[in-house]
């Protein structure tokens, strides 16, 4: 799916994070348990270089347990790995392995979100002579659940939440803990989102907006995957019945149970999608996570053949073009 949501307020969004990182001590990077592959933001990955990194798993009540541990070692592991703003990979040498870290949380549990500012400072120490306070910069996509997070480590309501993907419109610098300061921003897409399978995981979540996406695409693709890794999730909350031999038929069926009906009696495909949709984004349909790392590898390789192809191919009709242009000449 072909994601090209960029507003305006996240090109400023960008440029301020820019201008602000040389004052920055800790990046805090919020990722969506559900996906925490597609919901990293390679823009973000190349704007924070080096610097010491807490990657946070939010969401981790709708996730996939078993997945969320996998993801915590895998991304730990891959600390020193960047991504460029172009998607291609690149491997930090000079990094320290201790500068990064990662953590999965529940809103609902405030001892999982109570270990954040420990870890912050194990990254960041507190330097004796230092008088100004050490700087956390939030980063994240939009609807990664970035706001509620900030509330509870502050304590209190300071940033706007909300279900739908750019509530928060500019950075907020707010002071917590013990010599710190937390400097909010606003959710942050890129420009173009090269992996398919991405742009439908990040249309699932709620990260874009649901007037910028066919609702019922979305839910087929979110079935494709449903279908065969969680079938037992699906039957229990709709029926024993359920066909799953197909995603549109499944979808269909749904529609049909729960009276996503349109004109003659046919299922409205749209509505019924953002019926399933809404079930997965609140938890209805059980603990669910859309990616593994062995999903992540593979398809980082895919994209990187594919941006190859596409640069040879340019490349090919940029010749093509100039030795047209030359044969044009002599005659």
């Amino acid at each position: 799916m072909a994601i090209q949501w960029f507003p305006g307020h996240m090109h400023k969004a960008r440029k301020e994070m820019a201008a602000v990182l040389p004052r920055v001590d800790v990046i805090l990077e919020v990722l969506d348990a559900r996906i925490p592959y597609s919901s990293e933001n390679p823009m973000l990955a190349e704007l924070r270089g080096n610097k010491p990194c807490l990657r946070v798993l939010t969401k981790a009540d709708l996730a996939d347990p078993q997945l969320t541990d996998d993801w915590l070692i895998a991304l730990r592991c891959s600390a020193s790995d960047k991504t460029s703003a172009d998607g291609s990979s690149r491997t930090v040498p000079d990094t320290p392995k201790h500068s990064n870290d990662a953590i999965a949380i529940r809103t609902d549990q405030p001892d999982s979100i109570s270990q954040i500012l420990p870890r912050l400072s194990i990254l960041v120490p507190r330097q004796a002579n230092r008088v100004k306070p050490r700087v956390v910069l939030v980063m994240g996509i939009p609807n990664v659940g970035k706001s509620t997070l900030i509330n509870h480590l502050i304590g209190r309501n300071i940033a706007k939440t909300g279900n739908e993907p750019a509530i928060t419109k500019r950075q907020q610098p707010v002071a917590f803990g013990e010599g710190w300061v937390l400097r909010d921003t606003p959710g942050v897409l890129w420009p173009k989102v090269e992996n398919p399978a991405s742009g439908f995981r990040l249309a699932a979540s709620g990260a874009i907006r649901d007037t910028a996406m066919d609702s019922g695409e979305v839910a087929a693709a979110l079935l494709d995957h449903l279908r065969i890794v969680y079938p037992d999730f699906l039957r229990t909350r709709f029926s024993d019945e359920l066909p799953l031999n197909e995603s549109v038929e499944t979808l269909e069926a749904i529609g049909r149970q729960r009276g996503c009906l349109g004109g003659g009696g046919l299922v409205d495909f749209d509505k019924a999608g953002r019926l399933l949709l809404q079930e997965f984004r609140s938890g209805k349909l059980g603990r669910i996570t859309l990616e593994t790392p062995a999903m992540r590898d593979k398809e980082s390789i895919a994209v990187d053949e594919a941006r190859v192809a596409l640069t040879a191919k340019r490349e090919a009709r940029r010749t093509a073009g100039k030795k047209r242009r030359q044969q044009q000449k002599r005659k």
